[in-house]
């Protein structure tokens, strides 16, 4: 059994960018899914990392995106 970090990243972005920012998330290395969503956040981000030093670079990417307003983060560990 290995133990895993999982993530689901929460994002608000520039108005009408949901789309684009959603494509973008989706081709960062660690971000398994990525899907517009309405509501209070823009955009839904499942990430998965070995640790969370690992899981804070894939995080930190995100938020980096020039469309990026801000993310919440929700981590859980999983174990396979």
């Amino acid at each position: 059994m290995r133990n895993m970090i999982e993530a689901v990243v929460l994002v608000a972005c520039e108005a009408g960018k949901y789309v684009s920012v959603a494509s973008d998330i989706r081709k960062v290395k660690g971000v398994k899914e990525s899907f517009p969503v309405f509501g209070r956040w823009d955009v839904v981000a499942k990430m998965e990392a070995k640790d969370l030093s690992s899981l804070s670079d894939v995080v930190l990417k995100v938020n980096g995106m020039r469309t990026v307003k801000a993310t919440e983060t929700l981590i859980g560990v999983v174990v396979k």
